[in-house]
């Protein structure tokens, strides 16, 4: 299928038009394509050369709609830094509609009704970012929305500095957010509460649809899904840094990739929002945070569940739902297949060894998975070898319950802990390159998100210890 033959559908326009408000893009000056992602446009059944099509760069920009095509913008409510906005909405985000399951939407494509005085752009800087760790996250593993393609232009922006606007084409199985249901909670419209309860379990959870109960049994897998995403987040060591309820999916996904960062050093209090002052959200923070955005997610629930359910339902994440995912991500970066009691003890013993031990959290798993008893090559990795050393003991002896070889422990290890993780300092480099024209290392890093467990030897220099001076950097809402 051609760009000219996309077909969309647009089921949520069905829904009450508070819902939504439809829009037109502000297109970008001498737009120009940067990239374009044939893994993902084959999702959309989009021929693979589509990227040289000059109709894409006008797809993105919106100076071509299809004709199936209904542009809107999304409106929900939601938590920032704990304080609740009433009204926030897609204020840079103008969607299209679906295809295949996949709703498509352009961030950076100008003013909309949500916008709030702002110019509802998307600098080229935080756009290239988004572009390529929501594709980097997808390849290991975790939920996330896609992207299809990004372009630049001539247009300038004011940011820190001057910036040149960009647009970043996403796509996602649901754009619903714990937000959107708090909008109209608060504003005690309840049907259309229940509409949206109604249009989620079609688009994300149709196996509930002739339940009864449906409405609990809702929550309870937005709560599930939550704690399996916010566990793969700690065991990859990305650090969101804007768990706010409008950032939040209601299907379980990775969405809005702001000031975001993998771990470097192991820091178990980094914050990698640099306006985040308080760090609430925090490294160590976000299994907490998704705890307190459950809770209000289950306040606005409450005109379609009765509330001491989703209590207890809550209760349940706090004392087992969160553990025990966190416990099975890593267990299997740790190569364990029995279940034991005292993995609890083994897991929290690790964390503190990271932290006293100065050593990078990728590089580290990674050269765990090779490891068959012999501790110098963790050794040379760490900045404080000693409580590495004492750690290990306790995995030797851990290791002896199991009945899995080292070949196949390793074997299993080195598809779950990657080599290649994108981390802030190398997006830099390709940000800093595509001002100048260049789109090469945007290429790079995307074939490298693509294969994070391989062994790329033309690679190998981003599989090293990040440099000293970029280690840990924080980054700002609008890098």
């Amino acid at each position: 299928m051609r760009v000219n033959e996309l077909e969309f559908q647009n089921k949520y326009l069905d829904l009450d038009d508070e819902f939504y408000d439809l829009t037109k893009a502000t297109p970008l000056d001498e737009p120009y394509l940067i990239s374009f992602n044939p893994k993902v446009a084959k999702l959309i059944d989009l021929d693979k050369t589509s990227g040289n099509d000059a109709l894409f760069v006008e797809l993105l920009n919106g100076t071509f709609v299809p004709k199936t095509a209904k542009t809107y913008a999304m409106c929900y409510a939601g938590h920032q830094f704990g304080n609740y906005a009433v009204r926030l909405g897609d204020g840079r985000a103008i969607n299209f509609g679906s295809i295949k399951g996949w709703n498509l939407q352009t961030k950076g494509s100008g003013e909309t009704f949500y916008s709030r005085s702002a110019d509802g752009r998307s600098a080229l800087p935080s756009s290239i970012r988004e572009y390529l760790m929501s594709e980097a996250m997808h390849h290991l593993g975790v939920p996330t929305t896609r992207a299809l393609g990004i372009i630049g232009s001539k247009t300038k922006l004011l940011r820190n500095g001057i910036e040149y606007g960009a647009i970043v084409m996403r796509m996602s199985p649901s754009w619903v957010r714990f937000g959107t249901f708090q909008y109209f909670a608060y504003f005690k419209k309840h049907e259309e509460l229940k509409a949206l309860a109604d249009y989620v379990i079609a688009e994300s959870y149709p196996h509930l649809k002739e339940l009864e109960d449906k409405y609990f049994k809702l929550y309870s897998e937005v709560v599930n899904a939550t704690a399996k995403l916010i566990a793969s987040w700690q065991g990859l060591g990305f650090c969101h840094g804007v768990m706010n309820t409008d950032n939040m999916s209601i299907a379980g996904l990775t969405i809005d990739y702001g000031p975001f960062s993998m771990l470097d050093d192991f820091d178990f209090g980094f914050v990698c929002n640099s306006t985040d002052k308080a760090g609430r959200y925090s490294y160590a923070e976000q299994p907490n945070i998704s705890y307190w955005n459950l809770t209000k997610l289950a306040v606005a629930f409450v005109p379609l569940v009765e509330k001491k359910r989703m209590e207890r339902k809550l209760e349940e994440y706090g004392e087992s739902i969160y553990p025990n995912a966190y416990l099975k991500v890593m267990r299997k970066k740790l190569g364990l297949e029995l279940e034991l009691d005292t993995d609890a003890n083994l897991i929290e013993e690790l964390i503190c060894t990271l932290q006293d031990a100065q050593i990078d959290h990728t590089n580290f798993f990674r050269t765990l998975s090779h490891y068959d008893g012999e501790m110098m090559p963790l050794f040379e990795l760490a900045m404080n070898p000693v409580v590495i050393e004492s750690w290990l003991k306790l995995y030797d002896k851990r290791l002896l319950k199991e009945s899995l070889t080292h070949v196949e422990r390793q074997e299993q290890m080195l598809k779950t802990n990657p080599k290649y993780v994108l981390k802030n300092y190398m997006l830099q480099e390709a940000i800093d390159l595509a001002k100048r024209g260049d789109f090469s290392r945007v290429e790079t890093l995307l074939y490298v998100a693509e294969h994070p467990f391989d062994e790329l030897p033309e690679y190998e220099y981003l599989a090293v210890e990040t440099p000293e001076g970029f280690k840990n950097v924080t980054l700002s809402c609008s890098s």
